[in-house]
């Protein structure tokens, strides 16, 4: 017996076509929109993560990051692409009144007693009224949006999202923010084994790497999330709601 090293073929995926029969591509996503029981789920954009001198970046200056760091591809990125997209899709939703609901780091005590056990390996912590804990006012909520607190990567798994999203009578969820390969993909994930349609906006979302970025949209798309840009995302919601 001979055992060739030749690499599989990029399109060698026996499951693929499967996903897309079932999860990804049916008509139930589309009508979900359509029936206006979709929400835009914004996640983890707050000082704590993504903002230069605070949390996460606490050491960097505050302000305009230099391009020959390691952060700039995140915050350029961030500046450039995912906010404008995030504000966006917030605008498209609000106009046609489908629900915009967003995720933050934040504990319930000051000293952060109450984080998942990861977040305290990590250091990260956000109490109730600290700076790290808002939103970046470019995408904060507005009127009674809904917010959601977490203190693990898995915003299903650690707080009552289901539960929320079952009594708004949601079944679809347009997901954007950050990191992509860590709280973005773990919300799809987890909301997908749930039975919610998922989209992943593309250019809504990123993370402090492009391969990780490149990495995460592939292993998400045809699995566990439709994978759209912004604008597809939107001319979707004026073709299937707004008219």
């Amino acid at each position: 017996m001979t055992h060739s090293n030749a690499p599989l073929k990029e399109s060698f995926d026996p499951l693929r076509a499967s996903y897309r029969e079932t999860v990804t591509e049916i008509p139930a996503v589309v009508e979900s929109l359509e029936r206006r029981h979709t929400a835009l789920l914004v996640v983890d954009l707050q000082y704590l993560d993504a903002a230069p001198g605070y949390g996460v970046f606490s050491h960097l200056s505050k302000g305009k990051v230099s391009k020959d760091t390691p952060e700039f591809y995140y915050f350029d990125q961030l500046e450039r692409i995912v906010l404008p997209n995030v504000q966006r899709l917030q605008a498209a939703f609000r106009a046609n009144n489908l629900e915009v609901i967003h995720t933050r780091i934040q504990s319930l005590t000051k000293d952060g007693r109450d984080r998942g056990p990861q977040h305290k390996r990590l250091g990260l912590h956000a109490p109730a009224g600290s700076k790290e804990a808002e939103f970046l006012p470019e995408i904060a909520p507005q009127g009674d949006e809904i917010i959601i607190s977490k203190t693990a990567s898995g915003v299903f798994n650690s707080t009552n999202l289901s539960y929320i999203l079952h009594n708004l009578g949601i079944t679809g969820l347009f997901v954007a923010g950050v990191y992509t390969n860590e709280c973005v993909s773990t919300a799809i994930r987890d909301a997908c084994d749930l039975g919610f349609f998922t989209t992943l906006i593309q250019d809504a979302c990123t993370t402090v790497t492009p391969e990780l970025q490149k990495a995460t949209l592939r292993a998400l798309k045809d699995r566990y999330a439709r994978v759209l840009s912004t604008d597809e995302a939107i001319a979707e919601i004026n073709q299937v709601v707004a008219a």
